[in-house]
């Protein structure tokens, strides 16, 4: 099982490379598509791409010497006709200089670099929510490699698709970055935090009133004020715990940690690092942690000393107890948890 990793800098492939990634993703926005369109929505990241194809070309080479592939993301939920034909020449530009595969969520685009570009492997991104065995058997009809699994599926679903299609490489999310609406189902807009930022924050300013206009009963504001700071705290979870980290160095956020062992028994090929936008000191961080549990899943060690090493690693046995951080929660392991919460 191998470790994907996020980058916005070529400074970053050899640090991460280092600490355990063996499999890099990236964004790139070419000068002439922003001139041609007038956008930078290349991607869904558009202030964690690198600065350009001298970048681009850079990490390839970069990460090629140290045994790590390339991948390139192209994964906006819908391109407009117009746009197919500069994404198929970026996709070819990427391959014709050493990348490994692109990332992608629309369906035309699929087809049309399985057309175009036939030697660059297609990985369907997230945001295609692909969740179940029939939705994967499609994708890989349309020539994908590999499917990039949604953060809500279970490790159970994860597996049935593992198992039933062999030849497609899986891979699943295992730290950082949550999304409140699920990947390709989002149809929200993200703003710059000066206009309130991504609408799915609900970062607004309102006032209760009953549907008579006047002010709600005492005991009913109450249970509304209740329920609004329940959900923040879910949002909190949900958006990296505000990018928090614990005394060890190692991020908080959203985590998979627990799910590690079980997902290498089914047969999962990578597990992914959400963050291209973060800091390189936290992609940094968050790469060793999940190589810690890699390896020791690799040196055999049995299930429930992982997950114990698990969540003694991400030193937080309150935020583990919350299980807002888990992206599988029927692997969450409450005896781990309980064992590092007792004092001494």
């Amino acid at each position: 099982m191998k470790i994907t990793a996020p980058i916005s800098t070529p400074a970053e492939v050899e640090p991460l490379v280092r600490a355990g990634a063996r499999e890099l993703y990236c964004g790139v926005v070419p000068p002439e598509w922003i001139r041609r369109f007038n956008t930078s929505g290349v991607n869904r990241r558009v202030f964690g791409n690198l600065n350009g194809y001298a970048d681009l070309e850079r990490v390839i080479d970069n990460a090629h010497a140290l045994d790590a592939e390339v991948f390139l993301v192209l994964n906006a939920q819908q391109y407009g006709e117009q746009h197919l034909d500069a994404l198929t020449e970026i996709a070819a530009h990427f391959r014709s200089i050493g990348g490994n595969a692109a990332i992608v969520a629309d369906i035309s685009l699929i087809a049309s670099l399985a057309a175009n570009v036939p030697d660059l492997a297609i990985h369907v991104s997230s945001v295609a929510t692909c969740r179940n065995v029939e939705s994967a058997r499609f994708f890989a009809q349309l020539g994908a490699r590999r499917i990039i699994l949604p953060r809500d599926v279970t490790v159970a679903e994860i597996s049935a698709i593992a198992t039933e299609l062999p030849e497609l490489d899986i891979e699943a999310f295992v730290l950082n970055d949550g999304c409140v609406f699920e990947e390709g189902t989002c149809h929200t807009v993200h703003l710059p935090m000066n206009k309130g930022g991504p609408i799915c924050i609900d970062n607004y300013q309102f006032e209760y009133r009953a549907a008579n206009g006047e002010a709600p009963a005492e005991r009913a504001l109450r249970r509304l004020e209740k329920n609004d700071q329940d959900y923040k705290r879910w949002l909190w979870y949900r958006f990296g715990n505000g990018f928090s980290v614990a005394p060890n160095g190692y991020p908080w956020g959203p985590c998979g940690l627990c799910a590690m062992p079980a997902m290498h028994a089914a047969g999962v090929h990578s597990v992914k690092i959400a963050g291209r936008e973060g800091a390189s000191e936290r992609k940094v961080k968050s790469v060793e942690l999940v190589h810690e549990v890699l390896r020791r899943i690799e040196d055999g060690e049995p299930e429930s000393k992982v997950r114990e090493c698990a969540v003694g690693l991400r030193d937080a046995p309150s935020h583990c107890a919350s299980g807002y951080m888990c992206y599988y929660p029927e692997k969450r392991s409450r005896p781990e948890i309980a064992a590092h919460a007792r004092p001494g």
